[in-house]
């Protein structure tokens, strides 16, 4: 089958942010999504153009345009989310972002009122069921789908610095999982979700989604939930890595890094040269390090199994897209990757917290209203 690829400006920009909505008094997650965007749509003929139901009915995903700079996708966001937010706190209801809550039980949540999710239920069953989770996903414009694949197949080698990072999902119903993120173990249950297959190209491409759709694996191509994929449709490369974001300003460093990733890239490509293909053992190895230990993970640097501390990769990857940030106009919101390792992801954050408070979670939720209310993430626990 042939898949056509809609062509997009070189690295242009977009992101989709998931927004959980919880009860201000219970701080449990709570129903409220149909109401807030069906009041949200009404100026707008009946949908927010940038304002999307996801599959619980306790969340609310947010996007943006087609941007160019990082800086104009953090303020379309930041319009979208005010918005959000005054019509929650209408109904007693705030809204924060993490990969998981620490504590609701997923089986007290509703699902979305869309066929498309109750399909998915009903194929995937506990699988689909137990989806409490929160993610980021961001998008960068690719020109041809010739580019796409290689770009894919290289950008796995980064998986473990976007997971660590971003990690925000070290609890699980109530328990302290000991991962920095469980959300990502969780969606690697659903069988199209988690790492990428590495392709040939896009004819090879092509044919693996002909294999899944005959085979009704899936209906299309959209049901393959892969941790960076290409969007043929935006004629995008899509990062799906990330945990949620609590804030505003770490939006910004994960978007800043995709977009000089896949231009860096782009270029390699450019000047002729082959883009490396990670191992796959590799890339499988390095996201479970990832997903253990954050930031504090050794990751495997050679096929020779040396290790190296994930933060000093980070650190010399931030260094090495630096010129790259400057023409992408990006340089400021780039280094603040730097300032996650140094007061630590959310993960470390809410653990913190919960200590702070004998092990009070509503604490954490707290905490992760006021970081996102404030755009301030804080390494401080938060009395």
């Amino acid at each position: 089958m042939q898949i056509p690829f809609t062509s997009s400006p070189r690295s242009s920009l977009g992101v989709e942010w998931e927004l959980e909505l919880v009860d201000v008094e219970t701080r449990e997650l709570r129903s409220g999504a149909s109401d807030i965007l069906g009041e949200l749509g009404r100026p707008h003929g009946g949908e927010h153009p940038k304002a999307k139901h996801e599959l619980l009915e306790s969340c609310i995903e947010v996007i943006t345009g087609v941007c160019t700079t990082v800086a104009e996708a953090e303020a379309d966001l930041q319009a979208t989310v005010d918005e959000v937010s005054a019509a929650a706190a209408e109904r007693g209801l705030a809204v924060m972002c993490s990969g998981t809550h620490p504590f609701t039980d997923w089986a007290t949540q509703e699902i979305s009122p869309n066929p498309r999710y109750a399909k998915l239920i009903e194929d995937m069953q506990w699988l689909a069921r137990r989806l409490q989770i929160f993610g980021v996903h961001v998008h960068v414009g690719v020109r041809s789908p010739d580019k796409v694949i290689p770009i894919v197949n290289a950008l796995t080698a980064y998986i473990p610095h976007f997971l660590a990072l971003s990690s925000s999902s070290p609890y699980w119903m109530g328990t302290d999982t000991g991962l920095a993120s469980a959300r990502s173990k969780v969606f690697e249950g659903l069988p199209t979700a988690g790492l990428p297959y590495q392709l040939s190209g896009w004819d090879d491409f092509e044919k693996f989604m002909e294999t899944l759709i005959c085979a009704q694996t899936i209906s299309t191509i959209r049901e393959v939930w892969w941790d960076v994929r290409p969007h043929p449709v935006f004629g995008t490369v899509e990062l799906r890595i990330c945990d949620g974001l609590s804030t505003l300003r770490e939006i910004g460093w994960a978007a800043a890094m995709s977009q000089c990733l896949v231009e860096m890239l782009n270029s390699q490509i450019d000047k002729g040269y082959t883009l490396p293909v990670p191992k796959s053992w590799t890339v499988r190895e390095n996201k479970w390090r990832a997903a253990r230990y954050g930031i504090d993970a050794e990751i495997i640097a050679d096929d020779q199994g040396s290790t190296i501390p994930l933060r000093d990769s980070v650190l010399d990857l931030v260094e090495e897209l630096m010129p790259f940030a400057e023409r992408l106009q990006c340089t400021k919101e780039l280094t603040r990757a730097r300032e996650i390792l140094e007061i630590g992801p959310s993960s470390s954050r809410q653990r913190a917290v919960a200590a702070a408070n004998d092990g009070d979670l509503k604490a954490v939720v707290d905490a992760l209203v006021r970081e996102m209310r404030d755009n301030a993430p804080t390494p401080q626990p938060m009395t």
